[in-house]
């Protein structure tokens, strides 16, 4: 048997993984000094080359190259599994939101925009879902963590890079972020956010009720909700 083309043998590892395989790993299919970096890199474009056109494309994301179906067939593949997915209250999509387009804030700069207060839950169901990281503290009082996005995130998203991201204010964000899988995420830690109140009398805040920031439909999660991503990019802004 003639030995195998270096774009048969990254096609193979590409097709059986589960994650996306960067440069390195993709090196290590052919031993130390197997293959160059450049000839590598000429073997991915030919390979995406040879898939134009088909069900399945080659993409490179931030944590790597990977395949994946095009957006023409998903509304096909979705008919294999028809089950509605779970419904959720918009405060995680939007604390996500915000993270993603405001990158780094905090807990309090997240609060001033929704006007309610952020759950813990929320915040832990995001870090273990690998979507939001701390990668810092400001320099005020207390040292509050900084929070941004995670390589996981911009490959779930298929995007490689933060200035990849659609402008907020467009239908192709709201899209973006209802095409996220939530469903491994727990119900019940996404509708406990409360309206932060402000008396005017005496500037003091309390909290109370469910989420109802105003603003109307915000960016809404992948149960269908109305969308006005317009008025949410405004206040993100």
């Amino acid at each position: 048997m003639s030995e195998l083309e270096p774009i048969h043998i990254l096609e193979a590892a590409l097709l059986c993984a589960d994650q996306p395989m960067p440069q390195s790993d993709l090196m290590k299919l052919f031993g130390e000094g197997g293959i160059q970096r450049d000839e590598l890199s000429e073997s991915l474009v030919q390979l995406q080359q040879n898939w134009e056109g088909r069900g399945l494309q080659l993409v490179q994301l931030a944590g790597g190259w990977r395949f994946q179906s095009r957006p023409q067939v998903q509304r096909y593949l979705l008919r294999l599994t028809p089950e509605k997915p779970p419904k959720y209250s918009r405060a995680v999509l939007e604390t996500l939101a915000i993270i993603a387009w405001r990158q780094p804030v905090t807990r309090g700069d997240i609060e001033d925009i929704r006007g309610v207060t952020v759950s813990t839950q929320i915040v832990r169901a995001l870090e273990d879902r690998g979507w939001i990281e701390v990668i810092g503290h400001r320099d005020a009082p207390g040292r509050p963590a900084l929070f941004g996005t995670t390589r996981q995130f911009l490959d779930d998203l298929g995007i490689r890079a933060l200035d990849e991201l659609p402008e907020l204010e467009s239908i192709d964000a709201a899209e973006a972020m209802a095409e996220l899988d939530l469903s491994d995420l727990p119900i019940d830690v996404v509708d406990d956010a409360q309206i932060i109140v402000k008396d005017e009398t005496d500037g003091d805040a309390s909290t109370g009720g469910e989420d109802a920031s105003s603003g109307g439909q915000l960016l809404a999660d992948a149960a269908g909700q109305e969308i006005d991503v317009v008025e949410f990019g405004r206040r993100i802004r």
